[in-house]
């Protein structure tokens, strides 16, 4: 497989990639795309797009949102033709600085996460879920957040702070919509109850929430499940549970930069990452949730099908984060002074 070409930039980098672009005329044989994608599937889906369309990718990695910065420092002159990752609300956010395109492969996608916006394109899919650690927790039947409602776990559940870690504020959601909803009384009576045997442990990043489960510091994490399903494929100490009171589940997006030079070759693109065959690759070799319908996956990624799958409700949360997150902060002081 071809080498993808690839220029990881930084604050400084970007700069001078705006500039470059104004006088760039790319051929018909040439991507140009944005992402801040893993390597694991970067790998998984850009050499065999280039092997199967003779199309050279270049490839320009930074975080999420440095890049969607860059798109908007670029409107009137962009180098990119694709923005290729990224959650639903970051393109909610920014429609401006893409152009309409629903792909020909949109009806084979999971009915709730098809193409609603017209631009944007979910390709994958993350979910909240609960990792246990098994030596920790071998005398304990957890199957959703209720259970987790015991002294015995008083101290040893692992979260992140919802205020500053997406994934934590994504489980937040999950939480308020599973036991209710998000104006519901029980539902936040619930998120007090949690956070009070929480004990005033907040993990210092998403990654420590898992690890520490992992590693046997925490018996429960409120965690996500890409990393949690890597941890089951190297044989960690885990197990992985999707709550009985509902699991959401969010999209990774994918669309078409607005006047992007090579709108085409981006199409074929996004085509090519809703096939079934890079839908069963995503799903079987690497840890990331395929969104089309019936697609492969690994024996450690549990089925859609066996999952009860609630559905966010995106523009709800959007408009109301600011007031979510400060109704859990007055929570957390709250369970701090008892």
């Amino acid at each position: 497989m071809k080498k993808v070409a690839c220029i990881c930039v930084g604050a400084i980098a970007l700069t001078g990639c705006s500039s470059s672009g104004e006088s760039t005329d790319q051929s018909s044989d040439t991507l140009v795309i944005y992402s801040p994608n893993s390597e694991g599937l970067i790998n998984a889906t850009i050499p065999a797009f280039e092997e199967q369309f003779g199309i050279n990718v270049e490839l320009i990695q930074a975080g999420t949102g440095e890049l969607f910065k860059k798109l908007e420092s670029e409107k009137g002159s962009p180098v990119a033709d694709v923005m290729f990752g990224g959650a639903y609300t970051q393109y909610a956010s920014n429609e401006e600085l893409f152009e309409p395109y629903v792909s020909t492969e949109n009806e084979n996608i999971v009915e709730e996460f098809q193409n609603q916006t017209g631009y944007s394109t979910p390709y994958t899919l993350d979910g909240s879920v609960l990792i246990l650690n098994k030596d920790l927790t071998s005398d304990m039947n957890i199957q959703g957040y209720e259970d987790l409602l015991t002294e015995d776990l008083k101290g040893s559940i692992a979260t992140a702070d919802p205020a500053n870690s997406s994934s934590a504020f994504a489980q937040l959601t999950n939480i308020l919509l599973a036991k209710g909803g998000y104006e519901d009384e029980d539902a936040w009576n619930y998120v007090e109850n949690l956070f009070n045997l929480i004990d005033g442990k907040i993990q210092s990043s998403s990654s420590n929430v898992y690890k520490s489960v992992a590693d046997g510091e925490m018996a429960v994490g409120l965690s996500y499940e890409d990393p949690t399903v890597k941890l089951l494929n190297d044989q960690a100490n885990v197990e992985v549970v999707y709550p009985d009171e509902g699991t959401v589940f969010l999209p990774a997006s994918v669309a078409i930069v607005k006047g992007a030079q090579d709108e085409e070759n981006a199409k074929k693109f996004i085509d090519f990452l809703l096939s079934q065959e890079i839908q069963d690759t995503l799903g079987t070799s690497t840890t990331n949730r395929p969104v089309r319908k019936n697609a492969a996956v690994s024996e450690n990624m549990k089925s859609l099908d066996e999952i009860n799958v609630i559905t966010e409700d995106y523009d709800y949360v959007i408009e109301h984060r600011d007031e979510i997150v400060s109704k859990y902060s007055d929570i957390y002081v709250k369970t701090q002074s008892n």
